[in-house]
């Protein structure tokens, strides 16, 4: 049994998928020291369908995620944790939808607490912070964080360890975003490709971080985690065997055209695909090729701990 008093509940509702992570809170002598995880959870829920085409949140989008906010919720009532130890961060999706106060009123409804709809900026260090606490070994700096959504992608420059990021920018380009403008044919012919890659390229011109600064990159989030799982050819998900990899560009940059070569259904088959990627994965990938072409550097470092765990962690300054 947790201590009820020192567990928080972090959750995070992208555009593709939402998170839990429920963790005890440890420390000695008043200094917060770990957080000790006590569940994680990740459901692929969509939330962002149709909203770069439509402005709005689809019903069907919102049904799927207010089931797995039901089962959130019962599983925070088992660890005994109070609302005002619940974060409930919201991000690209419900930042850009008309009717975002649907989903703000079920969440509500469900959690008791009132989602916070982010910043790109804020989304970025909560990022950058859950990340880099969770690097055994210390990047080479200027460090480069991407983490890469279904509606966005963050580019977080830091260039020490300790503190938050030097520079943040989350630029409006993100696997289900691309798959949605672009590539319509499946599979995608080469022209579709050639669009998306120059829309990436676009966001990357206009975006205030520069990744050429980066002497090491460090990748967060599903579509990094899934293409580690893909360049290791697991049979399953494995969390500590995708952990702090290291995955060389030309790897990555050959398993990236592999999957824009297939159809959704061949990606499905794959026997280390989430079914919940497959469609979007291809695209997610062309934005962590685009990225890592303009760093220099020649592997990425993959970390499985990300905005959700800086979530938890924000929280981690609260009253016994």
């Amino acid at each position: 049994m947790s201590h009820p008093d020192r567990t928080v509940a972090a959750i995070d509702c992208g555009t593709n998928t939402i998170k839990l992570l429920i963790g005890r809170i440890e420390g000695h002598g008043g200094v917060t020291t770990d957080l000790v995880e006590l569940a994680r959870e990740m459901r692929m829920v969509r939330l962002g369908q149709g909203v770069d085409a439509t402005g709005e949140l689809h019903p069907d989008a919102l049904e799927r995620t207010f089931a797995a906010i039901d089962e959130y919720a019962a599983l925070i009532r088992t660890h005994e944790v109070t609302p005002e130890r619940i974060r409930f961060v919201a991000t690209s999706a419900s930042r850009d939808a008309r009717n975002a106060s649907v989903f703000v009123d079920g969440v509500r409804e469900r959690l008791g607490v009132e989602p916070e709809v982010v910043s790109g900026d804020e989304e970025a260090a909560l990022a950058y912070d859950g990340c880099i606490r969770n690097l055994r070994d210390e990047p080479a700096l200027p460090v480069v964080v991407i983490d890469i959504g279904g509606g966005s992608t963050e580019l977080i420059l830091g260039e020490s360890v300790e503190g938050g990021p030097s520079e943040a920018f989350s630029m409006q380009i993100g696997s289900v975003r691309l798959q949605e403008r672009h590539l319509h044919t499946d599979p995608p012919t080469e022209a579709e490709i050639a669009a998306c890659v120059a829309d990436i390229d676009a966001a990357l011109d206009a975006c205030p971080v520069d990744p050429a600064r980066a002497r090491s990159v460090v990748g967060v989030a599903g579509t990094i985690t899934q293409l580690a799982v893909g360049f290791l050819d697991l049979a399953e998900y494995d969390r500590g065997a995708t952990d702090q990899l290291r995955i060389p560009l030309i790897e990555l940059d050959g398993l990236v055209r592999r999957l824009l070569a297939m159809t959704v259904v061949e990606r499905t088959a794959l026997r280390w695909m989430h079914p919940g990627r497959a469609d979007v994965i291809a695209a997610g990938g062309l934005v962590l090729s685009a990225v890592l072409r303009r760093t220099g550097v020649d592997e990425l470092i993959v970390s499985e701990s990300d905005i959700l765990d800086g979530i938890a962690w924000s929280m981690t300054d609260l009253p016994a």
